[in-house]
């Protein structure tokens, strides 16, 4: 079931709410004079900055930039005119003002001057901040990597990009990321504790791209009216400034990254926003306490009959509003009403081969914003490098205290909100987030109206340190009488460039359970580029529920250590690197202190400077089963003791490749049988820039002394994007665990930045092997016209 209905009325009503809601815009800039991006006159001298500024002191004009080693001072340059903004850079102030160059690679050559030049200018008027670039290039346009065009698509990642990253607290942690490729995709983030990043903040801002002979141009602006930033007119910032040359696997920056941030693939050093530069110069109007209001409609057909009340052709329509308000310069409101999800796309089904739940992420836009405030106990590790694979029969990872698919979802059932708030932003040191959502009443499906309430305080220490706590209610408790609370205490500390540590705190309460509620973790991280180390004890007792939140694992005790060594040989040309890991888990039950896991991993890896890897990991398990379970149809582990090994050889093709994904295969023991798998995960095919086609596929041979089992998983994505804002999806799946076969099918179109209109369509089959009638094979099936309008 994909939409709710709760007034009934026709399914053209949201038609109509098209043509309402769908009126005459305003556009992000006014259609600039004929002396469009006249730089203002520029000051003789370097101003005193409004704070302590933490790199090189401010550039003396005419002067744009000032280096140190490997940090950098920017100075913005004020237009007097607005920028037009079309991607060609003619206006005057190109012509006039020196730009910001000589990028420095973090890969593959750390510190070294990048390959291809790259002109980069800062600038702003009053109502606007502008940056610009100018990508030179050595190859032809049909070496070029830009294969994609939706916005916000994780594949941006795999294509040459400039962007830039703005730190307006300039508190060296969080940051707005944007950035886009020589067709015009684009991208923008909200990055959290040098990590964590939010793809589905979705800020009102334009880019434009354009060619010149040597190579590309770009030319972006965001409205002052969409950032946050602290008070006063002369403002500081933390800058950092991107390019990526995706055919020489080439990652540069403004500023000096150290190798140990890039993490695999070269993709986590921006989320460094301690060693970003400074931004001076810039004059920023007050921040309004803006106002943003945005409402929909909504009609569709469902029919469900797997619905304790089926429907058949049930028609309804809808409605509801989102409100955002800035309450100061640094506290933003959200309230929502009668909140509607139809338009997210649903889950990819997934194979599950363990005694464990499966995690499933969350899609849903009103708590993917700001999410990244109410992360407890995962710091920012973004030097991790590890191969080992999380024990495919063990579990084991620390709890989620707030895990938001709580909300509105229980078990198959989808559980409307009737509505809520959100308060995030900073009081003074602290980070600030507060949540609380009412959600309705089923009386047909057993489900009973509850309130969700979220608080996560944080406070920032030292240069990339932080505690702070989280505390969580569900009033209606699932498990037990009355309701559910869960709170906690978090740490992280980073020093250097490659040290952490983090640990937490935890317990819970749940009406009719008493006693061995509680969860902690300890961790110690050291993640350089060429050795790394790990250690950490995790405890979660049988009685710790935090029923906000998700537990993949209760009652066990954990400790695990793993060690790396990661050379980058410089006399093997095709060879970026090398990677060698030994890992090894130990779980104990918590109660009895017994042992019911171990697992010793050996991986090795080799990273090409095409970007192409393959690896090898073999394992050793020993794993005690207390109760039987089932992988499968008609197969069933019994309760008791097994130990077995198992290998893996993976490859995995370069992003860079106009057919990408990962292969991997992986034979041996299985709780005292064999286990065969094939797996090709994020495939992708592009056969044009703007269509692609993203297969995964799954196959598994499970042999048992008494039984045995075939599981087949099949997860296709096809992908038409019309141009960056406007974008076909369709979701195919088969899963022979269950029979089934589900179609999800989305068009996405935005029609003004920040107002959309989706079109969905969704449908569920039964596949019984000897059931000819398809008809009768209908699970539930929905179609869903939804429209949203901005207002601000």
């Amino acid at each position: 079931m994909i939409s709710r209905a709760s007034v009934a009325q026709a399914p053209a009503a949201a038609l109509v709410a098209v043509a309402v809601l769908t009126g005459p815009i305003v556009a992000v800039t006014q259609e600039p004079s004929v002396s469009a991006g006249t730089p203002a006159p520029q000051p003789t001298e370097a101003a005193a900055p409004a704070v302590p500024i933490d790199g090189p002191p401010p550039p003396v004009p005419p002067a744009v930039i000032s280096r140190d080693g490997g940090q950098a001072t920017i100075r913005a340059i004020r237009l007097a005119t607005p920028l037009r903004v079309d991607g060609r850079l003619d206006e005057p102030v190109y012509e006039t003002v020196a730009p910001v160059s000589d990028f420095i690679q973090q890969l593959p050559d750390e510190g070294a001057r990048a390959t291809e030049r790259t002109d980069a200018w800062v600038m702003f008027d009053e109502e606007n901040l502008y940056i610009s670039g100018r990508c030179w290039e050595s190859a032809p346009p049909e070496e070029w990597v830009a294969t994609e065009l939706r916005r916000d698509a994780f594949n941006m990642l795999n294509n040459d990009l400039f962007g830039f990253l703005i730190d307006t607290f300039y508190d060296r942690r969080n940051a707005l990321l944007f950035y886009a490729n020589p067709i015009g995709g684009f991208v923008d983030q909200a990055i959290t504790n040098e990590g964590n990043p939010n793809r589905d903040w979705n800020p009102v801002w334009d880019v434009q791209t354009g060619r010149f002979d040597g190579g590309w141009t770009i030319e972006m602006v965001v409205p002052f009216k969409s950032l946050r930033y602290r008070p006063g007119r002369e403002q500081v910032w933390g800058i950092q400034l991107r390019r990526t040359v995706m055919r020489k696997n080439e990652w540069s920056y403004l500023t000096l990254i150290p190798i140990s941030a890039a993490g695999f693939g070269g993709r986590g050093g921006v989320f460094r926003v301690s060693a970003a530069g400074t931004l001076v110069g810039l004059e920023a109007p007050p921040v309004s306490r803006n106002l943003e209001i945005k409402p929909y409609a909504i009609g569709g057909v469902t029919t469900d009959l797997t619905a304790a009340t089926p429907r058949v052709n049930d028609g309804s329509g809808d409605g509801g509003v989102d409100v955002k308000y800035g309450l100061t310069q640094n506290l933003t409101a959200d309230f929502t009403y009668n909140t509607d999800f139809a338009q997210v796309e649903v889950d990819e089904q997934q194979v599950n081969l363990t005694r464990f739940n499966l995690f499933f992420p969350e899609k849903r836009e009103f708590f993917l914003e700001g999410r990244g405030i109410f992360e407890f106990a995962r710091g920012s590790f973004r030097t991790a490098r590890s191969l080992r694979r999380q024990s495919v029969f063990g579990g084991g990872d620390a709890p989620t205290i707030f895990y938001s698919r709580r909300i509105g979802l229980q078990g198959r059932e989808v559980v409307p909100i009737l509505g809520g708030g959100r308060l995030t932003g900073k009081v003074g040191a602290f980070d600030v987030g507060v949540m609380n959502i009412q959600t309705e009443r089923l009386a047909d499906a057993g489900v009973a109206g509850t309130n969700f309430s979220v608080l996560r305080i944080k406070r920032d220490l030292l240069r990339r340190s932080s505690v702070g706590m989280i505390a969580t209610n569900r009033s209606v408790s699932l498990a037990g009488d009355g309701a559910n609370q869960a709170i906690g205490a978090d740490a992280v500390f980073s020093f250097f460039d490659s040290v952490n540590l983090l640990g937490y705190y935890a317990r819970t309460r749940t009406g009719g359970l008493t006693g061995r509620d509680t969860s902690y973790q300890a961790r110690f991280d050291y993640g350089a580029d060429r050795y790394g180390f790990e250690l950490d004890h995790l405890l979660v007792e049988d009685n710790f529920r935090p029923e906000v939140g998700f537990v993949r694992r209760d009652n066990f005790r954990r400790t695990s250590v793993s060690g790396r060594f990661s050379p980058r040989p410089a006399t093997i040309e095709a060879v970026r690197q090398f990677v060698l890991e030994g890992s090894f888990d130990y779980f104990l039950t918590a109660d009895s202190g017994s042992l019911e896991t171990r697992q010793a991993q050996l991986a090795f890896q080799t990273e090409f400077e095409n970007s192409d890897q393959v690896g090898v990991r073999v394992s050793d398990s020993y794993e005690l089963v207390r109760e039987p379970f089932s992988p499968g149809r008609g197969v069933s582990i019994p309760a008791g003791a097994y130990r077995f090994s198992d290998a893996q050889v993976t490859y995995a093709l370069g992003p860079q490749r106009p057919l990408q994904g990962r292969v991997d295969v992986t034979a041996g023991g299985y709780f005292g049988g064999a286990i065969r798998s094939i797996g090709i995960s994020r495939g992708r095919m592009d056969l044009f820039p703007n269509f692609s086609v993203e297969p995964s596929l799954s196959f598994n041979w499970i042999e048992l002394p008494h039984a045995s089992a075939r599981t087949d998983l099949a997860v296709t994505r096809v992908n038409y994007t019309f141009s960056p804002r406007m974008f076909f999806s369709g979701l195919l799946q088969y899963n022979s665990t269950n029979h089934t076969v589900g179609t999800n099918l989305r068009l996405r179109w935005e029609y003004t930045p920040g107002s959309e209109l989706f079109v969905v369509y969704t449908e569920e089959q039964n596949i019984e092997p000897l059931r000819p009638d398809r008809y009768a094979e209908l699970r539930n099936r929905g179609f869903v016209v939804k429209v949203t309008r901005l207002f601000r």
